[in-house]
């Protein structure tokens, strides 16, 4: 029997629903991340007493460079996700860039834009 090259249609759709609850829930935290920097939904010490502002300064201006990263990364994800489902409709969704094999179903399902296998990121190293 032939080594499968490709995933079925219907294991393509399950791991398009896998990938679409991963999106909304990347794109919710990329949103929270966005008011997180831009405060608008601000309940700091800004809406409070002055005193308290040039204590938090230092401490806001980090918590907005750290929201800032995580937001990029967030961002990163979001694309990554939407590559993998472009993969999908494509049906090269789950085939290793490297190998040309299968990635199989256990990584797909804990990382769904993968896009090599375990073997060939190890080789990366």
């Amino acid at each position: 029997m032939a080594e499968k090259t490709r995933y079925s249609d219907d294991e393509l759709e399950e791991f398009r629903q896998i990938i679409l609850d991963k999106l909304e829930n990347a794109k919710r935290d990329y949103e929270l991340l966005k008011s997180a920097i831009t405060q608008s939904e601000s309940n700091d010490t800004q809406d409070t007493s002055p005193t308290f502002k040039v204590l938090e300064e230092g401490a806001a201006t980090l918590s907005k460079e750290e929201a800032g990263r995580l937001a990029q990364r967030q961002q990163k994800f979001i694309q990554h996700l939407q590559a993998a489902l472009v993969r999908i409709e494509n049906k090269t969704y789950g085939i290793c860039r490297e190998t040309g094999k299968l990635i199989s179903k256990e990584r797909l399902r804990a990382v769904p834009h993968a896009t090599l296998s375990i073997d060939a990121k190890q080789k990366q190293r």
